[in-house]
């Protein structure tokens, strides 16, 4: 705990950060600018070939009707952040390590490892989506694709300089996607106006929807992102005062817009090409089918380096992410370019590598297992996140935010309440019944 400078939660804000709040000066958008980065890399990890099968599957099976969804990801999504990195700069802590000063080692530890094999589970479909990709461009087997990128972010991994390297190949992944989704959107005329209003206006569940919901709400809005942007805060060495110029807002702001223009887009594009021929999503080269209106032919090619580029700058990040957060849950080293971090982060690879390749279902099929998985995270630490926030000693001489309190309470509600809704009604039986199948 000695790595951190942990604030002295008896004296009022002003004297413990050092600098009163009120009196920081608002950035400029141009400093703003400079200062975004781990919203970016949170964005790079969240759109992975998971998130882009599960979008396509809410479109293509759903259609509009699960639209509605978009908002309490928006909502859920700008509060976890905040709160998480509000719980960092008023304790001085990132959120596990807020976890350990407050309720002791073991609550840590269980956050830690709840985190990680939620990670962990984002990383099989991430192995199993990047060679989806390698399929849909080249047309050999997929295990031979994940093993080529597995073998280039190997190397990623035993280069200095990891963080940059993140952060920028990540943004050019990002903007392609929005550029080819959207580009997707025009040609083929964009969406119905009235059933887009009336799939974001008029929430329902459609029968056998509750899994891709969770799904989908799972990836695109859990405490997991948050709780990891705390810890890429030390890597990019913001200051206390980024949670009040506005840097920490941006950057919480920008994460969540990118995830829904990318991912609402392709359930948009998923509901325009697919749904109206009743094709369901069940194979990597259905995907291909999303982009087919655009770019005809070329269609499975672009769509195959997009899911390449989600799948390997979501396994970078992703992978990191699970090991930074398990060592913080148990107090081990977290620094990125850390030599244990790095071996954890390639046998964690290994393993998943193994079970992916075991597995005898369809690649698409098992990123979908993978991404309901994921949901283990936000009802664990969701609920000491709530805990620390409520603590009136953390606003101590300040206005309390009463309203990202309330946010935050009523978001971690929801996601528990989808999450054992899937649990006990569907999600274990069915769990069951495909691998005893």
């Amino acid at each position: 705990m000695s790595r951190f400078e942990i604030l002295d939660m008896q004296k009022p804000v002003g004297e413990r950060l050092g600098f009163e709040p009120a009196e920081v000066k608002k950035l400029s958008f141009g400093e703003l600018i400079k200062k975004i980065g781990p919203g970016i890399i949170l964005t790079g990890i969240v759109i992975g070939p998971g998130n882009i099968t599960t979008s396509a599957m809410m479109g293509s099976n759903y259609g509009y009707d699960m639209l509605w969804l978009l908002i309490p990801i928006i909502l859920m999504g700008i509060t976890f952040t905040l709160t998480s990195y509000r719980i960092s700069i008023l304790t001085g802590m990132p959120v596990l390590h807020a976890i350990r000063h407050y309720f002791g080692g073991a609550a840590a530890a269980f956050c830690g490892v709840a985190l990680f094999l939620s990670c962990f589970f984002f990383t099989l479909g991430n192995v199993t989506g990047t060679g989806a990709g390698m399929n849909l461009i080249f047309g050999f087997d997929w295990r031979i694709g994940s093993l080529i990128m597995l073998a280039v972010l190997a190397f990623c991994y035993l280069t200095k300089g990891v963080y940059s390297k993140v952060e920028k190949g990540i943004m050019i992944c990002i903007f392609g996607m929005i550029i080819a989704f959207f580009a997707t959107l025009v040609s083929t005329g964009g969406p119905n106006g009235g059933e887009m209003i009336r799939g974001l206006t008029h929430p329902t569940l459609p029968e056998g929807s509750l899994n891709t919901a969770l799904a989908y709400i799972s990836t695109n809005a859990a405490v997991t992102a948050g709780i990891y942007g705390t810890y890429l805060g030390l890597e990019k060495k913001w200051k206390r005062e980024d949670l009040f110029n506005g840097a920490m807002r941006a950057d919480a702001i920008l994460h969540i817009v990118t995830v829904v223009l990318i991912s609402g887009a392709i359930v948009l594009v998923g509901a325009i090409v697919l749904n109206p021929e009743g094709i369901a999503i069940k194979a990597p080269a259905q995907l291909g089918d999303l982009l087919k209106p655009f770019l005809g032919n070329a269609a499975p090619i672009v769509m195959g380096i997009a899911i390449i580029g989600a799948g390997f700058s979501s396994l970078l990040g992703n992978t990191q992410r699970g090991v930074v957060l398990l060592n913080a849950g148990l107090d081990k080293e977290i620094g990125l370019e850390s030599k244990p971090v790095k071996i954890l982060c390639l046998a964690c690879l290994a393993v998943a590598t193994a079970i992916c390749f075991s597995y005898g279902g369809s690649p698409t099929q098992l990123i979908y297992i993978a991404n309901i998985a994921t949901s283990v995270a936000t009802p664990v630490a969701g609920l000491f996140m709530v805990l620390i926030i409520w603590k009136a000693e953390l606003f101590r001489g300040t206005k309390t935010p009463v309203l990202l309190q309330v946010m935050m309470t009523i978001c971690y509600l929801f996601a528990l309440y989808m999450t054992l809704n899937a649990l006990i009604k569907t999600q274990i039986p069915n769990l069951i019944s495909i691998f005893k199948g």
